[in-house]
């Protein structure tokens, strides 16, 4: 082979690489949105469906029939273009701030996913992509527990339907942190790319289909924003650390926790009246309640929810069997949440989630069942 071929070769290779870079790029473009290339184009943040101030991200039943809302997901159809991988997270802040994102990282894993090694990296990359995101809290803890203290509701369920008083084993528990290692040092779910939403195929919130579907992953399906705010150009927020205690978080407001019979603040004057039951606390908005329930009757304690709520809108009811675990108001002490036999919720489209203490309620479906210890 003469010197002048030898030239020639590493010349083809690089004018091969360029095109090869040039289609690649090209087909990804064909298939964004139009408005993905342009922020300025993009809507205000405080346009998009499903944002954390609007309650919020369940993964529980809704009510009353969840054979209509796989349906409805069914028919909505997966995003047909290509899901870019998210960038790798790498914290490298204080080894404090390691520690408690990484402890939020695995309760928020095992709490959404159990045990499944697929569906808690999916979870893990989510609750990432979110705190890169603008729309989102600037912390790990703070994505996991955002809205757990507000009246209208959770971003994560488990924060605020009784769930954190389930025990996990020493093993659940090593399992779930070697994941959310994994993902605080660069390890990237490349399944559902930078989605920043998720919700299993048996509910269908509001936003669900203003939100482009990119993935399943067992019984949760994936999704991101349309345009600008969905793509990886829009999850540039640095992470700078400054993460909460995430024990504070669980128990933020313990010394509200009553020692004796609360004593609660008049109810509003339009407080409607309940059947077989009273009702304890109500927020101005009338879109937090909390409701002494007058027996175990399922269909009397949703009823007495609808009633509270109204004709729509963001609302939630709570409620319990003993007077004294009652809190005076929003966020809800540990004891509090420990003894919580029912929690409903309703998004600003109207859709409803009704758990149950299955101890205390007959006669309900495993799925709707506020989870117990174990």
């Amino acid at each position: 082979m003469t010197t002048a071929s030898s030239r020639q070769i590493p010349q083809f290779m690089a004018i091969v690489v360029a095109l090869v870079v040039a289609i690649a790029s090209a087909l990804l473009l064909s298939f964004a949105e139009p408005e993905a290339l342009s922020p300025e184009r993009a809507p205000p943040l405080s346009q998009l469906p499903g944002l954390p101030g609007e309650a919020p991200v369940l993964p529980a039943p809704i009510v009353p029939d969840g054979d209509d809302a796989r349906a409805r997901n069914a028919a909505m159809p997966f995003f047909d273009g290509p899901i870019a991988p998210a960038a790798p997270f790498r914290m490298t802040s204080a080894p404090s701030d390691f520690a408690r994102a990484r402890e939020c990282l695995a309760l928020a894993a095992m709490a959404e996913a159990g045990p499944s090694d697929v569906g808690q990296r999916a979870v893990l990359q989510v609750i990432l992509n979110r705190v890169r995101h603008p729309a989102f809290a600037k912390t790990v803890c703070g994505v996991v527990f955002e809205g757990s203290q507000r009246a209208t509701g959770c971003q994560f369920s488990f924060t605020c339907d009784g769930s954190l008083a389930r025990q996990y084993s020493p093993a659940a528990w090593a399992a779930a942190r070697s994941r959310s290692e994994q993902a605080l040092t660069g390890y990237v779910f490349n399944g559902v790319g930078n989605a920043t939403h998720y919700h299993t195929d048996w509910v269908h919130p509001y936003w669900s289909p203003k939100l482009v579907k990119i993935a399943q992953v067992e019984t949760h399906l994936f999704f991101r924003w349309p345009g600008y705010w969905g793509t990886p150009q829009a999850m540039r927020v640095p992470y700078s650390g400054g993460e909460p205690d995430m024990t504070q978080l669980e128990a933020a407001s313990d010394p509200i926790a009553p020692a004796a019979l609360p004593s609660f603040a008049p109810l509003p004057p339009d407080t409607p009246k309940v059947t077989g039951g009273q009702v304890a606390m109500r927020d101005p908005t009338g879109k937090g309640n909390f409701m002494l329930l007058g027996g175990n009757d399922p269909a009397q304690a949703l009823a007495n929810a609808r009633k509270l709520c109204g004709a729509g809108g963001t609302c939630r009811v709570l409620g319990w069997s003993d007077p004294l675990a009652i809190p005076v108001t929003f966020p809800l002490p540990k004891p509090s949440r420990a003894a919580l036999q029912f929690s409903y919720s309703r998004d600003p489209a109207g859709a409803e989630i009704a758990l149950y203490n299955c101890d205390f309620f007959t006669g309900i479906e495993r799925d709707r069942c506020i989870p117990k210890a174990r």
